[in-house]
């Protein structure tokens, strides 16, 4: 039985070709929400940031991470975006110079909330006694 490779999305596993096409492509998003290239009133009424572009190995699949500022209706956002899906993909196929136009799929972007929540747990009570003791113990 032979060792079949592991699929991965996280970034630090991505060759520098995934990482270069998710860059391409995340920046044609961003310029075509920026502009207002996507007529619908939910992407319309809300600014759009997208962080990250995770690609598959073989480039045929495009998990694009996005929130809304303030991270208010992240659903009503990803829904509009993937009522648009059709449209989004072809303008990133004329944007971004591939063989084939990658499916995409649409993804809240939870590191904000991650962020937050080690933020929370730093301050806690017992974590900042156990903090307290390795500065003493230096």
């Amino acid at each position: 039985m032979r060792n079949k490779k592991q699929k991965s999305d996280s970034p630090a596993s991505a060759s520098q070709r995934q990482l270069r096409v998710g860059e391409l492509i995340r920046h044609a998003m961003a310029e075509m929400l920026t502009r207002g290239d996507v007529h619908d009133p939910v992407l319309e009424s809300h600014m759009i940031t997208i962080p990250e572009v995770r690609m598959t190995a073989d480039l045929k699949l495009a998990t694009i991470y996005v929130m809304p500022l303030g991270g208010r209706d992240v659903k009503d956002v990803i829904a509009a975006l993937n009522d648009n899906k059709k449209f989004l993909r072809g303008e990133i196929a004329h944007r971004v110079n591939l063989k084939f136009a990658p499916d995409i799929r649409f993804r809240a972007d939870e590191r904000f909330d991650e962020a937050e929540r080690i933020e929370k747990l730093l301050r806690t009570p017992a974590v900042q006694r156990d903090i307290e003791r390795d500065t003493d113990e230096s």
